[in-house]
């Protein structure tokens, strides 16, 4: 049972680690990208089509992640050019794009709710199935697929990127004094429009992950907040690379807990409802320790 859960934790967290990679590298760049929750879903959907009518996993990826890509880098024009609010401009998108693509599937496809095409290709497996019989860590290799390997290769390499990169200097130079930056002749508004598209480019990875790793559909409400439960994590993980990864697999190790208590015949609402609590809980704990930090 715990290889089981082990398993589920893993690929449970990659949704939520890819949304949160994005997030974290936005937040680094001075703007707290909430519309996570947007580009996730898009990015569901563009995988879900595409993966049906080119019958390619790859393709669907990467038109899922250019998708997102496109809306994080209007996004941030309308932040750093239009002077939008950040916090209206995600909330507002993150409503924009459930609307719309409702409105979508039903002009396109006559569904509503959910969306089930044929000729689906999943996501592969990185390795051979004969990696299950190792002990506890069995399932969750046999699990692992490309989009996995690419969020953990991700967050190895985040620290020397941020920390010891030209690019990465310039990412914190710009949420930290964007007036220095000015000065020393960059464009920090450049700079936030890159970070929210890469936001944009991870966050429709996820939603490709989430469409494509089991099941092939796309359903409206899929994401099922974990757009904030990336947010969550990368706050609590003081947007460090690491501390973000082992919040967000926190929230997918609660994630398969849960689905495994549901066989307990505890009530479904109570038990659906614990990575959220958790989500608060934390949240408070890292408001705790920020302020006695502050001291």
């Amino acid at each position: 049972m715990i290889a089981q859960i082990l398993a589920a934790a893993v690929i449970l967290t990659t949704p939520i680690l890819l949304a949160a990679i994005g997030g974290l590298v936005n937040r680094q760049a001075g703007i707290v990208n909430i519309a996570l929750e947007a580009k996730m879903l898009v990015g569901a959907y563009v995988a879900v089509v595409v993966s049906s009518v080119s019958g390619s996993w790859e393709l669907a990826v990467l038109a899922a992640a250019l998708a997102g890509t496109l809306i994080g880098w209007l996004l941030g024009l309308s932040i750093t050019r239009l002077g939008a609010n950040v916090i209206i401009a995600g909330l507002g998108l993150n409503v924009l794009a459930a609307g719309a693509l409702g409105f979508v599937m039903a002009i396109t496809y006559g569904s509503s709710g959910t969306l089930r095409l044929p000729d689906m290709v999943l996501l592969p497996r990185v390795l051979p199935q004969g990696v299950e019989g190792l002990p506890l860590v069995g399932l969750a290799l046999a699990g692992l697929d490309p989009l996995t390997v690419l969020a953990w290769a991700t967050v190895a390499a985040l620290p020397f990127l941020l920390g010891s990169t030209r690019i990465g200097l310039w990412l914190r130079a710009t949420g930290n004094a964007a007036p220095v930056v000015r000065a020393v002749g960059l464009r920090p508004a450049l700079i936030q429009d890159a970070a929210t598209a890469f936001a944009g480019f991870f966050a429709a990875l996820a939603g490709a992950h989430l469409a494509l790793y089991s099941i092939g559909i796309f359903n409206e409400g899929m994401t099922a907040g974990r757009g904030f439960i990336a947010l969550a994590a990368f706050y609590f993980g003081r947007n460090l690379p690491w501390p973000t990864a082992a919040a967000c697999l926190l929230f997918g190790f609660l994630d398969a807990a849960q689905i495994r208590m549901q066989t307990l015949g505890l009530p479904p609402g109570l038990i659906g409802a614990l990575p959220y609590v958790m989500v608060l809980v934390i949240l408070v704990l890292s408001q705790i320790r920020s302020q006695r930090s502050q001291r």
